[in-house]
């Protein structure tokens, strides 16, 4: 391993997360608050994030997970339920579904050129069992919920939106995570609202943001700041429930990085069209979506495929250890992890598979410089190039 590759100076790292002072004085008062369970904070940043994105409801959550899983079970989802998901996702998408007793039934995507969720797939995958449709915004980019939300009224079918990539991004006007019944945002360490862990489920509809509060906390009737405060006493446990909460250290935090999110977003896209310009030219590569869709975009990643999948791991190596550039996957195919090949045999997604071959994810945050991305474009073309 040489010099590039172990000095922080020379690497370019696929995500890299900074604070401000702004950021660590939030943090610091919630310490000396000496209250760090669900409480103000949290209570405050909900309100915050459902006034940003527009929706009636914002409910903070320990995870993207939880949120998705409280979100198939206010659906309904249950054992014999069918929730038709994307296989170009996180896992945790297709995982919840699980966790909620019902089925993942895997779509495949538009193309490599458009890697979403494909609403003709999903139509022809509904079924009496079909229970919900998540489409999975990939890379902070929408997929077609106006098209499936349609679908979706039709059939009679919950839409759920994994929105993990999306804060701020839009469809038609409207934010991602408002479209359908509930929405599930991540707050995970390498997200465009990155506080470590963490995810929020944005909704509507009242009774399932009262389930998503219960079921939260074990679904006690009364949580630990209420008794606090000296609300309640003694409460009750009328379900079953989970340990989903989010802490005070982490709310505040949040709050403090929402204030500048418009700020963060808009040099991700800034980075991203000079992405695209500079890579418009270099062989043996493809850019997913438009540059029209740029604009609508949290641009979370910036994706690139390769014209041929054998060399997607090749290029990975060559960019990290040669050129001190680090990248990613975004994702493996889901039906394709040896857990659920076992589970569910025999699913083909000719789609899906192709641009999980061969997609590699470039180095993307608010803070990269242009120096690091002519680096990355020029070291891309040297190694592509015959």
């Amino acid at each position: 391993m040489g010099a590039i590759e172990t000095s922080p100076d020379h690497l370019v790292p696929v995500f890299d997360l900074r604070f401000t002072q702004e950021d660590l004085d939030a943090v610091a008062e919630t310490l000396r608050s000496g209250w760090l369970t669900m409480g103000p904070r949290t209570i405050e940043f909900e309100a915050a994030f459902a006034q940003f994105i527009g929706s009636r409801h914002a409910v903070a959550v320990s995870s993207c997970t939880g949120a998705l899983h409280l979100a198939y079970l206010a659906a309904g989802v249950g054992p014999g339920a069918e929730v038709i998901v994307p296989s170009m996702t996180m896992v945790a998408t297709a995982a919840a579904v699980i966790y909620a007793g019902g089925t993942p039934v895997f779509a495949d995507i538009v193309g490599v050129d458009e890697p979403l969720i494909d609403p003709d797939h999903v139509a022809e995958l509904i079924t009496p069992q079909t229970k919900a449709v998540v489409p999975m915004h990939f890379g902070g980019y929408g997929a077609a919920v106006d098209r499936l939300s349609a679908l979706c009224a039709e059939r009679g079918l919950a839409m759920i939106e994994d929105a993990a990539h999306s804060p701020l991004a839009t469809v038609g006007g409207r934010t991602l995570g408002t479209w359908g019944l509930a929405g599930a945002f991540s707050f995970f360490s390498n997200k465009v609202l990155a506080v470590g862990e963490g995810g929020l489920l944005a909704t509507d509809d009242d009774d399932v943001a009262a389930f998503a509060r219960s079921r939260r906390c074990h679904a006690m009737t009364t949580v630990t700041w209420d008794r606090h405060q000296g609300h309640h006493r003694q409460y009750d446990v009328p379900g079953l429930g989970f340990n989903y909460r989010i802490d005070e250290p982490r709310a505040a935090l949040l709050l403090s990085r929402l204030r500048r999110l418009e700020d963060d977003v808009a040099r991700r896209r800034e980075l991203t069209r000079r992405y695209r310009r500079l890579l418009a030219d270099v062989p043996g590569i493809t850019l997913p979506f438009t540059e029209e869709s740029v604009e609508r975009s949290s641009c979370y990643i910036m994706p690139v495929m390769v014209s041929r999948p054998e060399s997607q791991g090749p290029l990975r190596l060559a960019l990290r250890e040669a050129h001190g550039i680090q990248t990613s996957l975004f994702y493996p195919a889901i039906h394709e992890f040896s857990a659920y090949r076992s589970r569910f045999p025999g699913i083909s997604l000719p789609k899906t598979e192709l641009a999980a071959r061969s997609e590699i994810t470039l180095p993307l945050y608010p803070h990269l410089t242009e120096e690091q991305q002519d680096r990355v474009v020029e070291a891309i073309a040297a190694e592509l190039t015959p």
